[in-house]
């Protein structure tokens, strides 16, 4: 039953390998790629003809020394130079076009798989299923598996298949040399008489066949232990970059000792599992290299009798070495790449989740926000969150052109997620969304490239799209005059702009592309209500001469004033459908006194 399991799980994932490398020689590069990989298969099968050659060659050679005839040696040596000269060429072009076809493979693969992440905001949604139920089997660190895993995995793939294939032809090729070599081996046993014929193959078979099963033994570990090693490098890494991302806020909080403690923690692991793994390839070190030094001398002990008895010369004997040799390294291969196989497996492994991730959520159907609309219309919504608690059930929603409408709530509502889901990029939600067309929405947390700034005003659109004077009045008209100097200044602008600065910015954004629709989710918050009221009247201005509408989200009791109604998200009581229920109100407020200018 073991066997039968182990040849299971080696078929499903020799199946799961074929999967992740089929695509890219079926793609518009398969002509290419194939092309490459029957030249490199053909390069090294003309490698092994060479040392067939050079196999032979050592007979003719060292018998020369023996007879000591000076012609034969020098034209052995004739021989050799361009024996060696050939071999050469086809390794180095071996090796030119093995890493020229990693390279394009990796290409593509990154290529392939970038744009399924991207798409369909499926990067959204793997951070997301992080918090759910399932978030353990949730692949980590994403950009690790497209950087790392596409390099190694493709490396790994390329050179190993290769190298298999060498170690079959070569096996083939000098087995048959060797067997002819080894002459009849005669022994006795208890007054019988054996002969074996070609015991110098079957005595390689058998001690390589001992040796490879005692190898997978002893490296067993390492397959499990590359996988935590690279899942725990990237922890360890990603915590790095989220000091570098929340710095300020950090240092003002003085969290320096709790972030060393969480990154001493996050190196600890990857120390310890380190040293695991050390500890494992150490130990099958010493196997793997006593296993080849002792098949060194092995040839010469078996040999040596038929050579001392003058059965065979000295060219025979090296050719029985040479061949011998070869032969070895055919059958060790699997020994000596034990190490490297068990991190193609974790490697395999980790793309082969990554895969069955992004593959699933390819087949899901969020609800899609249709943008064929001139108004929001919004029938029997439900939206959970993704631990599968029910915010809303079969909620109903319409707002016109013209409105301007307040969407308040308690923390932890799910104003924000209603906003997510009105954008079509919400997965945990159901129902019919018909969304305005040109909307836009401000997110509570703005992103800007480390880009110039013209750039990070127009994202995602270029920015040549825009001339300066648009660019510049969009900065102006949002309160930030003393940028309209900097547009080339290339900055991390989401650390160099302070939280207040960067909502201006955002707003600045708007102002530019001019949506006739505005979601403003918490746009205002780090801003004074001076600045507040001020770049309202503008957003609401700006629709409403676009014949649109501005939907908002926030807290600040001020805020209703500039708003016509509210959505209001109540808690329902407890045994309820769903936490929260939605409740329209007029806004009371008399007219929207103090819009006035600055």
């Amino acid at each position: 039953m073991s066997l039968l399991k182990n040849m299971s799980l080696i078929s499903a994932f020799i199946a799961r390998t074929w999967a992740l490398s089929l695509p890219y020689y079926r793609s518009e590069q398969k002509w290419q790629a194939r092309g490459l990989l029957a030249s490199i298969t053909a390069l090294n099968l003309g490698s092994v003809y060479m040392l067939v050659l050079i196999n032979d060659w050592n007979r003719l050679f060292y018998n020369s020394l023996e007879l000591r005839d000076v012609d034969v040696f020098w034209l052995q040596l004739g021989r050799f130079a361009l024996l060696a000269f050939a071999y050469v060429v086809i390794a180095a072009y071996k090796l030119y076009l093995t890493q020229l076809l990693e390279m394009r493979w990796r290409a593509w693969m990154t290529g392939f798989y970038l744009d399924r992440w991207l798409a369909r905001h499926a990067f959204y949604h793997l951070e997301l299923a992080r918090f759910s139920g399932d978030g353990e089997a949730t692949p980590d660190n994403p950009d690790q598996r497209i950087q790392e895993d596409i390099n190694l995995f493709t490396a790994h793939t390329v050179s190993l298949s290769m190298g298999i294939l060498n170690a079959v032809v070569t096996l083939v090729s000098f087995v048959g040399i060797l067997w002819g070599l080894s002459g009849i081996f005669t022994v006795d046993v208890l007054g019988t008489h054996f002969e074996i014929a070609g015991f110098m193959v079957w005595a390689a078979l058998l001690y390589y066949a001992v040796a490879s099963g005692l190898t997978h033994f002893v490296g067993r570990p390492l397959i499990q232990l590359n996988y935590n090693q690279q899942r725990y490098e990237a922890d360890f890494r990603h915590h790095l970059m989220r000091v570098r991302e929340y710095s300020e806020a950090i240092a003002l909080d003085r969290g320096e000792a709790v972030e060393r403690t969480q990154l001493d923690h996050r190196f600890s692991r990857v120390l310890v599992n380190y040293l695991q793994l050390l500890k494992t390839q150490k130990n099958l070190t010493w196997f793997t290299v006593g296993v080849f030094q002792v098949a060194v001398v092995f040839p010469f002990v078996v040999a040596a009798p038929r050579f001392f008895s003058g059965a065979i010369q000295l060219g025979e004997l090296m050719q029985i070495a040479s061949a011998f040799g070869r032969v070895q390294e055919a059958l060790s291969w699997f020994v000596e790449n034990y190490d490297q196989l068990a991190t193609w497996r974790a490697t395999t492994d980790r793309l082969t989740r990554f895969e069955d991730h992004i593959a699933a959520l390819e087949h899901t159907k969020p609800t899609s926000a249709s943008i064929d609309s001139t108004a929001l219309q919004v029938d029997g919504l439900s939206v959970s969150l993704p631990t599968g608690v029910m915010l809303l059930v079969d909620a109903a929603l319409h707002a016109q052109p013209g409105d301007t409408i307040l969407l308040q709530g308690i923390s932890g509502s799910g104003k924000s997620t209603l906003f997510r889901t009105l954008a079509g990029i919400w997965p945990f939600s159901q129902g019919q969304i018909s969304l305005p067309k040109d909307a836009m929405f401000i997110p509570q947390r703005p992103y800007f490239p480390n880009a110039s700034l013209r750039d990070a005003l127009a994202y995602p659109s270029p920015s040549s799209d825009y001339s300066d004077a648009a660019l510049q009045g969009a900065l102006t008209h949002a309160l930030l005059p003393e940028l309209t100097g900097r547009l080339d200044e290339v900055k991390a602008w989401g650390q160099q702009l302070s939280g207040g600065e960067q909502q201006r910015l955002a707003l600045a954004r708007v102002f530019l592309k001019k949506p006739r629709w505005v979601f403003a989710d918490e746009a205002t918050s780090a801003l004074d209500e001076a600045a507040e009221g001020l770049l309202y009247t503008r957003l609401i201005e700006m629709v409403q001469t676009a014949q649109g509408a501005l939907i908002s989200i926030a807290h600040r009791p001020g805020i209703a004033r500039f708003h016509d109604r509210v959505w209001s998200l109540d808690r329902l009581p407890s045994g309820a459908a769903a936490l929260y229920g939605v409740r329209e109100t007029k806004v009371v407020i008399p007219a929207k006194a103090g819009m006035t200018d600055l």
